[in-house]
């Protein structure tokens, strides 16, 4: 269980005082991003309920969306930001490696922040009229997700970074086991429609990476959670369409 506390430590703000640092331990709490997943979209539909029982449908969102910010620490958003700085410089790779290193923010990346803050938020106050739980799905089938990134292309750092090393402590087990979860969740709280949903969010998510990785020659930690980002706006996205009403 080591590696879970190691996973849940790194990526949300959730206490976990038992947690014993282990090199060994943080490589293989990739396989564990998936559960992570599960913890953020239960926390997700409990805050999002009793922010509805309590505010209209786009306040609640704004409001499921801050706390789904402070939840991660931003830790994601922050590699989105990074990647569209960088991406959005149009400069050769190095330099482009380079200002997604820089901790300042460019104008890219506050209008990439900006413009996907705004298209979660608004796709949280359109699933306000569908089933509440389909909001699990969503953290949970982009952390399956970035699995697949991880697994496919390589990483690229010229200095330790936090995804060096965890490629090598995922297994495939997990990458099977995190999607017959994600499907299974997926058929029984949203039918052929949710399961339709994580496809096409995975599909971005393949292209996301490709395209990425063919600009930079593999991905990183920022790319890693600028997939996470995407992919959960994209689902957002496709859940809140109008064909689900």
């Amino acid at each position: 269980m080591s590696a879970l506390w190691h996973a849940i430590s790194f990526f949300t703000r959730i206490p976990v005082p038992w947690l014993k640092p282990s090199e060994t331990a943080w490589k293989k709490s990739v396989n564990w991003y998936p559960a992570v997943g599960i913890v953020i979209g239960l926390l997700l539909c409990a805050i999002n309920q009793a922010a509805l029982y309590l505010f209209s449908p786009l306040l609640a969102a704004v409001l499921t969306l801050g706390i789904w910010v402070y939840i991660t620490g931003g830790l994601h958003l922050d590699g989105w930001m990074d990647l569209a700085d960088g991406l959005g410089s149009s400069r050769p790779r190095e330099q482009v490696l380079a200002i997604m290193k820089d901790s300042r923010v460019g104008a890219m990346g506050v209008l990439a922040a900006i413009l996907l803050l705004l298209l979660k938020a608004a796709s949280l106050a359109e699933l306000a009229r569908l089933e509440w739980a389909l909001l699990l799905l969503v953290p949970f089938a982009a952390r399956t997700h970035v699995l697949l990134a991880i697994r496919f292309w390589p990483y690229i750092s010229a200095e330790k970074g936090i995804g060096r090393g965890i490629s090598e402590g995922l297994s495939s087990l997990s990458i099977w086991l995190g999607y017959a979860v994600l499907l299974a969740a997926g058929w029984l709280l949203g039918g052929w429609a949710a399961v339709a949903a994580i496809a096409v969010s995975l599909l971005f998510a393949l292209w996301f990476s490709r395209e990425v990785a063919g600009k930079l020659g593999g991905l990183n930690g920022d790319c890693y959670g600028a997939v996470i980002e995407s992919s959960e706006a994209v689902m957002l996205l496709v859940l809140a369409g109008s064909w689900w009403a």
